[in-house]
């Protein structure tokens, strides 16, 4: 890869990853919207992405655990059914035009649930657990989706917690956040096993500039909310990239 186009990727990442950790997200849809914009290969890209999803994803959940925000109540239902299908999810691979188009779509809806979240304040609505069947039932769904399109889940999950009144919004970044990391894992794991699939040397870089982000974005966002108007400017990017990934 072009010296230029991986400082800028790196950079961007960077970014991303700082956003997208303030908020328990691991950046994965970033990723792909910055690899897809880069002119990165499909089979490149789903990898990729989720080995920086692990990083950043891993940093949150400290951070927001060490906060006291982590319910385990919560995590789990989702948890135990999306893991061995975020595995089946990273044993599949699907044709390139399926794979783009589907990831077009997860960016679009990345992309419309940031610019919702910029003028999103916090939960207003009395809190309950999620019934343990309709939990385990999106788990699963949430888990496959993640596998086979190198996201980790979270930026799906956590505005289900949010909307139905399972979770507050510290509570949502905290669960969202290891969600995230433990299908990352079963997806890369699958990938690297079933398909023998290596990372190019470039990811070192990126990885670098992923944990920086990651870092700042958990350290900040564990105590505070992101800064809504950087959302926006994301999602605009993120929508750009799936139509991109979706149609072109």
């Amino acid at each position: 890869m072009d010296h230029t186009v991986l400082a800028l990727l790196a950079a961007g990442m960077l970014a991303a990853a700082f956003l997208y950790a303030s908020v328990g997200h691991g950046g994965a849809s970033a990723y792909l919207a910055a690899l897809a914009l880069a002119g990165v290969a499909p089979p490149e890209m789903r990898p990729i992405a989720l080995a920086l999803n692990i990083l950043v994803s891993a940093m949150g959940s400290y951070k927001f655990w060490r906060a006291g925000h982590f319910r385990w109540r919560l995590f789990w239902p989702f948890a135990v059914v999306s893991i061995p299908l975020a595995y089946v999810g990273g044993s599949l691979t699907l044709p390139g035009h399926w794979y783009k188009a589907l990831v077009g779509v997860v960016l679009v809806y990345a992309a419309w649930q940031l610019w919702l979240s910029g003028r999103r304040g916090d939960e207003m609505r009395e809190l309950r657990d999620p019934p343990l069947p309709a939990a385990m039932a999106i788990g699963a769904g949430l888990g496959l989706l993640s596998g086979l399109t190198g996201v980790g889940g979270g930026i799906f999950l956590s505005p289900i917690l949010l909307m139905l009144g399972w979770a507050g919004t510290k509570q949502t970044s905290a669960v969202a956040s290891l969600f995230i990391l433990v299908n990352s894992l079963a997806g890369i794991g699958a990938i690297f096993t079933r398909h023998g699939v290596a990372l190019p040397p470039y990811v070192a870089v990126l990885a670098i500039a992923v944990l920086a982000g990651g870092w700042l974005g958990g350290e900040y966002g564990s105590r505070r909310f992101a800064n809504p108007i950087i959302r926006r400017m994301l999602a605009v990017v993120l929508a750009m990239a799936g139509a991109k990934m979706a149609f072109i």
